[in-house]
């Protein structure tokens, strides 16, 4: 059953709140069968124009809407419907406000021709106007969203959402068939395929995607929502167990690996209005990570990183991984949030597909983009950190680490394998490489360690809320520095990294 565009606002927003924004269509040349097209299109699908635009209340919150009508001629974006769209866009920009926009589309008008195809171009640079100026974009896919519409502003999203079973794709299968002779391949266009292939973020219906946007608008507001604290949420359990700096290199790497330990899903259990994300919207997906919206502790950020639950074998993090590190990256920037990056791998993929789609790139892009990002960062070595895969989620303005969390660029064994030609002296490597946090915090890799009591595995849920208190504690004081004082500081630190006055 198709949703119309009156029914999604009605689903979508408090009752009674919706305001339109629609002005009478623009005119546009029409022929005499194209003018009676347009007549029958009003009456069949109640509406004067293929969108319908205004504010209305989401859970409270004052949000602008656009919404696709398909009856209304396949939902095409001729002139009339894009001039609608962007003084919408447009109109939202000047008063700050997030914009929901649920396209339902054949794609543009074929009756009006190229015209209408360009306006794609009007239309998807309204929005970048939007979205440059820090304002949340969201969008919901309805069945079906074609052509030009899902190219151009239907793809734009800070998060991405659809109807399940929704058919989304660029080319028809009935435009497929008719240019090329057979039909186009089952179940390739459809929602679910683009989530699972990391096109789009998720697949809802409506009234879960209210929810949904809620969390996502909370989080993306940037604003900070204080929490009261919980007696004991920081505090740690009893008993102190041995000191980080006790314990042996080697015994920290077993920690590190044990079954049981909390990793970053354990963390986003503390959290607040979360928000799942998948995917590099461009194609691309992979399940060692997590991509998520969150508050800790009442303060608002992007959070990416290994999921070590994830990592089995050699199925760990590849080149798509870093590619959607970099969506978060773009994402903090963008919205003005905060960035905290979880790492906890065992390594980057070694395979013939992570060389051949550009791997070390990929790590050499992620450094490159936190050293310059115009957002506070935060980064937390939670277990193991090996390789090229650690160090590209490392370098942000704070980094903690939990006791027995380490980073060196190969694992233990690799590097004996290297020096000694066996895995029989990998404990004496990890202690002559300084690779426990200990070691890091005394060479100023690391700023913070967060202890456990002794050992995260033991005590799990207290030692996921001590972490979480602690991200919380570094945002804040992030948050009440100007972003110039940051960025330069960031820049001194890991310039002076390695030299005996670097930063303690």
């Amino acid at each position: 059953m198709r949703i119309s565009a009156r029914e999604l606002l009605g689903q979508l927003l408090d009752a009674d709140s919706y305001i339109s924004w629609d002005r009478p269509p623009v005119t546009v040349a029409a022929s005499p069968r194209y003018r009676e097209d347009l007549r029958k299109a009003e009456l069949a699908a109640g509406t004067d124009e293929a969108v319908l635009t205004g504010e209305g209340l989401l859970r409270g919150r004052r949000v602008a809407v656009i919404a696709c009508e398909f009856e209304f001629l396949a939902g095409s974006i001729g002139v009339a419907a894009a001039e609608r769209i962007v003084s919408a866009v447009e109109r939202a920009t000047e008063l700050g406000l997030p914009l929901v926009a649920s396209p339902t589309s054949g794609g543009t008008r074929m009756q009006e021709g190229t015209v209408a195809f360009v306006q794609m171009v009007k239309i998807a640079s309204a929005v970048a106007v939007h979205k440059s100026a820090g304002h949340p974009y969201l969008v919901y896919l309805r069945n079906p969203t074609m052509g030009g519409v899902f190219a151009s502003w239907g793809s734009l999203g800070h998060i991405t959402f659809a109807e399940p079973g929704a058919l989304i794709g660029f080319l028809g299968p009935r435009v497929y068939k008719a240019l090329y002779g057979s039909d186009f391949p089952e179940g390739v266009q459809v929602a679910e395929n683009l989530y699972r292939n990391g096109v789009i973020d998720g697949v809802l219906p409506v009234s879960v995607f209210r929810r949904i946007a809620h969390r996502a608008l909370s989080v993306l507001s940037g604003v900070p929502d204080p929490v009261a604290g919980e007696p004991g949420w920081a505090e740690p359990v009893r008993g102190t167990g041995k000191a980080g700096s006790d314990v042996p290199a080697w015994e920290s790497v077993q920690i590190s690996r044990r079954r049981g330990r909390p990793g970053i899903r354990d963390l986003l259990r503390h959290v607040t209005q979360r928000v799942p994300l998948s995917g590099t919207g461009q194609g691309e997906s992979d399940r060692t990570m997590v991509h998520a919206l969150a508050r800790f502790r009442g303060q608002p950020c992007i959070v990416f990183g290994h999921d070590r639950a994830g990592q089995q074998g050699e199925h760990t993090m590849g080149p798509a991984a870093l590619r959607e590190a970099r969506r978060s990256m773009a994402l903090a920037e963008e919205l003005r949030l905060p960035l905290v990056l979880v790492i906890d791998t065992v390594g980057a993929a070694l395979s013939k597909e992570a060389e051949e789609r550009g791997l070390a790139p990929e790590i050499a892009r992620c450094i490159a983009d936190l050293v310059t990002l115009d957002t506070p960062t935060v980064s937390v070595l939670l277990g193991q950190g090996t390789g090229g895969g650690a160090l590209a989620l490392l370098p942000a303005d704070r980094v903690l680490a939990a006791t027995h969390g380490w980073l060196a660029p190969l694992p233990p064994e690799g590097a004996s394998a290297i020096v000694y030609r066996d895995t029989d002296h990998a404990p004496q490597l990890a202690d002559a490489q300084g690779i426990r946090a200990t070691d890091l915090l005394a060479d100023g890799v690391v700023d913070r360690i967060v202890p456990e009591f002794p050992d995260a595995a033991d005590e799990p849920v207290d030692f996921a809320r001590r972490m979480v208190a602690a991200i919380a504690e570094e945002l804040t004081g992030l948050r009440a520095r100007p972003i110039d004082e940051i960025r330069a500081a960031r820049h001194i630190r890991y310039r002076r990294l390695g030299q005996p006055s670097g930063p303690r």
